[in-house]
């Protein structure tokens, strides 16, 4: 599990083609790979990869096509940068919310709005979605944790503070690039409970 708040970007330092999917090299932040085991959970732009070795000189992990097909990560070039964060323990302080690192679906940037100091982005994502998101809600782009601003038929804005855009990736945004999203499981499951509920009570 995750917490959204997302440690600092790495950079693809290389990509190998493999037959089932690919395996990636990622130069990490300083100080990233403290204590890091192999077999570790680490979210890489919101995707939940496991370390092959400690990382001691660069992060290892193999992407097999079944993850390709849902996510970016297929896109990924070298030296692309991607968002970085070590899995939750139980002293971990949960600053956004709990996130699974398993992508829902791929949107695609509608639309950049640049302010002073902050930018917003608009967001697409597949109608079969729109019951889970709604304005205030929790959202992950690319293993960020963020609120959802105003929503419409198809798309979503998403409000950047400074903070956000000098530590992730989303600052490199442009239109038309694909970010990773996770919708909040515990907004699933009290959707999928008050559905449930209200087709028992008209059953009866």
């Amino acid at each position: 599990m995750f917490s959204g708040i997302v440690s600092g970007t790495g950079k693809i330092y290389k990509i190998s083609k493999k037959e089932d999917g690919i395996s990636i090299d990622i130069s990490a932040p300083k100080g990233f790979n403290i204590n890091l085991k192999k077999g570790a959970s680490i979210s890489v732009d919101g995707v939940c990869l496991t370390s092959l070795d400690k990382g001691s000189k660069k992060l290892k992990f193999d992407v097999i096509q079944e993850t390709l097909s849902r996510t970016n990560l297929k896109n990924l070039n070298q030296g692309a940068l991607v968002n970085l964060e070590r899995s939750i323990n139980s002293s971990t302080e949960i600053g956004g919310h709990l996130m699974s690192g398993h992508i829902h679906f791929t949107g695609k940037i509608k639309k950049i709005i640049k302010k002073p100091n902050t930018k917003d982005i608009i967001v697409s994502f597949p109608k079969k979605f729109n019951e889970y998101i709604f304005e205030k809600g929790y959202i992950g782009i690319n293993g960020c944790s963020l609120t959802i601003g105003k929503v419409n038929k198809d798309n979503f804005y998403i409000h950047l503070i400074p903070e956000t855009l000098s530590v992730t990736n989303l600052d490199s945004l442009i239109e038309g690039s694909n970010v990773n999203v996770e919708i909040d499981q515990n907004t699933i499951s009290i959707v999928e409970t008050v559905k449930r509920t209200l087709a028992a009570q008209k059953s009866r």
